[in-house]
């Protein structure tokens, strides 16, 4: 099985300038999930797509093979993520270059382990699964089960649809959502479905504590503090 490991970095990122390759506890952000994918033993390639060539050149200098430049069209805020994976997957095709799987690795979850990459793409295969992706759990406050919506008139409804809440904290059933450090989807799934996801999901449960998305710079104070570099110290 061809697994392509694929590291989307754009240049125009709004809430930390120039996040991808600003330097976090000593090197660039660009560089942790560089580390982390080329020490997974089962990536096939790790290729960076960017539309920003200063963002190309650090990923050289990481050991990312940059083959081609994405176009800015597909490097605004509104860029849907599965566009550009598969730019990036028929661009390949294009020069003779096809994968089976593609592992979407953003450099803005900067602690992912290659372990962590090994371990998802072998569930892919032992479930025969679409897609399995990184998750945390739910506090139970906040699980479906225990969600409301409100509907026109004001009135409340749970979000599962039953009538009723389940009473006990401890009968909640385990309730996940999306970590994004690491996405393994088949191939024929992005191309074919439009869709990083498909039918058949599995989750890969992450420790919370070693789980960070870059986003704002409180975001990226945290990671500060979770490396271990915190300017508070």
């Amino acid at each position: 099985m061809r697994i392509l490991g694929l590291v989307p970095a754009r240049g125009g990122s709004k809430g930390v300038p120039r996040k991808n390759i600003r330097i976090l506890c000593g090197k660039p952000l660009l560089q942790y999930t560089a580390e982390a994918a080329l020490q997974a033993t089962l990536l096939t390639q790790v290729v960076l797509s960017t539309d920003d060539e200063e963002i190309a050149r650090v990923g050289q200098e990481c050991g990312l093979d940059v083959p081609f430049l994405r176009p800015a069209s597909l490097a605004n805020d509104y860029s849907p993520m599965v566009v550009v994976v598969q730019h990036a997957l028929k661009t390949l095709a294009e020069r003779g270059v096809e994968f089976d799987v593609v592992c979407l690795l953003q450099p803005t979850t900067p602690l992912r382990k290659a372990r962590d990459i090994d371990a998802c793409i072998n569930l892919l295969a032992y479930h025969r699964a679409d897609t399995v992706f990184t998750v945390l759990p739910i506090p139970s406050q906040y699980n479906p089960h225990w969600v409301y919506f409100q509907n026109d008139q004001g009135c409340l409804y749970l979000s599962t649809g039953e009538s009723t809440p389940v009473s006990r904290r401890q009968d909640l059933p385990p309730a996940f959502y999306r970590e994004g450090s690491i996405y393994v989807s088949r191939t024929k799934v992005v191309l074919e479905q439009d869709s990083l996801y498909g039918q058949e999901l599995v989750g890969y449960p992450i420790d919370p504590d070693a789980s960070v998305n870059i986003d704002t710079l409180d975001d990226w104070e945290r990671a500060e503090r979770m490396l271990g570099c915190s300017r508070d110290q």
